[in-house]
């Protein structure tokens, strides 16, 4: 019998909070809810006793209509070297081709260069099988692609 899983992505990071911000916008997700009991997360961490230097330890970012994967970001020391083997591609254009599908992720690169992304290459279409692609960065260098 197969046992169906969700999953979260994870991110390591040394800023969660603002590499959370970048991707609610990539993502139109928003920040996970603070635990029942609490309107605030800065509520919740008080009543945890969780200092102020330490509250930017972790963050998390949820699909508002529940489909989409978890996605966590975490405080760790050292920093990116290399290339992500593993990347997300953002469905920036999904159902489109040829020009259109271009433009339109053309624009999505620019809005989110706009909120700290960087464009690191763009790949035109080759068909029959290639549709296009554009590969960015996020603020801490992590690569993925809008497709």
């Amino acid at each position: 019998m197969t046992t169906t899983r969700t999953v979260q992505i994870t991110f390591d990071c040394a800023d969660p909070a603002a590499l959370a911000a970048f991707w609610i916008e990539a993502l139109g997700y928003k920040l996970a809810d603070p635990p029942p009991g609490f309107d605030t997360w800065e509520a919740a961490l008080d009543a945890m006793g969780v200092p102020a230097e330490e509250r930017n330890r972790a963050s998390a970012i949820v699909d508002p209509a529940g489909t989409g994967p978890r996605v966590f970001f975490q405080r760790v020391p050292e920093g990116k070297t290399v290339k992500n083997r593993v990347h997300l591609d953002v469905r920036a254009a999904a159902g489109l081709q040829g020009e259109g599908r271009m433009a339109a992720l053309q624009q999505e690169a620019e809005r989110l260069t706009g909120v700290g992304g960087t464009q690191l290459a763009r790949f035109e279409p080759e068909p029959p099988l290639r549709f296009g692609h554009i590969v960015m960065a996020d603020p801490e260098g992590n690569e993925f692609c809008l497709d």
